[in-house]
């Protein structure tokens, strides 16, 4: 008879893969290992997804871990940027390229009808090796040798044809820095590997799961993942709703009691985008109401969240001005004074870690 998970004890297993039971001891590059990989589109906030995972976290060493090439921030999981280990990104991009080709082709496939994908790739590697150069100057570059094509396009294409990393010092603490692109292989001194879907699938269980195959599709993007499940030896239970949960003979699954503390997660926390289904992170329908704090569906803004009991429970904003630093928790519900007290600690650090020199300002509310 297959054993049923609740979603509370789902969401204690999530919690304890993605390290927010407790703060992790690991060093940077084992937890993005761990976690395969961090989104970081942006090139500063994923900082605070290791910072509230990881116990003594210094974002300035993390950040010296891109200048030493030991992580990349590149596309990958859902053609969209994420951190890496050096490792994780040779085996990653290949195994992701088909979703990165999906959504460039259906943007802008258009514009490269009958394009010869090995000159276009050729091309590109050539500019790109002899300078890191940004998707606008190559694209224009580009056109310049592919005459009647639109750059923007060529510049997507080259994109997802040619694995490139953007290069520090964009993405490392405190540094500004344009998104400068350089070829992956070139950039680490190492080819690209074949790895196995077999693989991926296993990583992602192993910071993920339980998870249903359309889970597992949601976070890196590709289809047709149901064989490669099967394929696999992996624990098979019931969600409450009786689809089939998929998980690692050995995998940690706490007990759905166990205390979850207050977590604060960045905008583009994997936690949130990495299911299909994120009712183990966001309750039922409705409970979380990202519009009503001024976050419309249709804008490029993301929320902050905030963790309450393992739930989403609120967002967060930070400001600052030269003497003071703000965080200010807005709630989706009415907090107890324990969970007052205990948001109001977490935020006071979380300041404390951003703003150093300031004086930190916090404001609970629902």
């Amino acid at each position: 008879m297959t054993t049923v998970l609740g979603r509370r004890a789902v969401n204690r297993a999530t919690l304890a893969r993605q390290l927010l039971l407790d703060r992790s001891e690991l060093p940077v590059p084992a937890a993005v290992r761990h976690l395969a990989g961090l989104q970081a589109q942006t090139p500063q906030t994923w900082y605070v997804g290791l910072w509230t995972r990881l116990a003594g976290f210094d974002a300035v060493a993390a950040g010296e871990l891109l200048v030493t090439r030991d992580l990349v921030r590149l596309p990958a999981m859902r053609s969209t940027i994420h951190l890496l280990t050096a490792d994780d990104a040779l085996v990653f991009r290949p195994l992701t390229q088909p979703a990165i080709e999906r959504s460039t082709m259906g943007a802008f496939g258009r514009h490269l009808r009958d394009l010869d994908r090995d000159d276009l790739v050729a091309a590109a590697r050539a500019l790109v090796e002899a300078e890191p150069l940004l998707a606008s100057d190559l694209g224009r570059l580009l056109a310049g040798r592919f005459p009647g094509r639109d750059a923007g396009a060529l510049a997507q294409a080259a994109r997802a044809w040619l694995p490139m990393v953007q290069v520090p010092p964009r993405g490392v603490w405190r540094r500004a820095g344009r998104a400068l692109q350089s070829p992956l292989d070139t950039w680490l001194g190492r080819p690209v590997t074949t790895g196995s879907l077999q693989h991926l699938v296993l990583r992602y269980l192993a910071a993920f799961g339980p998870a249903t195959v359309r889970d597992i599709q949601a976070w890196c993007g590709l289809t047709r993942l149901a064989e490669v499940v099967d394929g696999l030896r992996l624990r098979v239970f019931a969600g409450e709703d009786g689809a089939d949960l998929f998980d690692l003979p050995d995998a940690p699954r706490p007990p759905a009691d166990t205390p979850a503390p207050v977590r604060f997660l960045y905008d583009f926390d994997n936690l949130l985008l990495s299911y299909a289904d994120r009712r183990r992170v966001l309750g039922d329908p409705g409970a979380v109401d990202y519009a009503s704090h001024g976050y419309a569906a249709d804008s490029n803004m993301m929320p902050s969240s905030v963790l309450v009991d393992g739930m989403v429970a609120a967002t967060w904003r930070t400001t600052a001005d030269r003497t003071r630093a703000t965080l200010a928790v807005r709630g989706f519900r009415r907090f107890t004074p324990p969970e007052t007290e205990a948001l109001e600690a977490e935020a006071t650090a979380l300041l404390t870690f951003l703003h150093p020199n300031r004086i930190p300002d916090v404001h609970v509310t629902a």
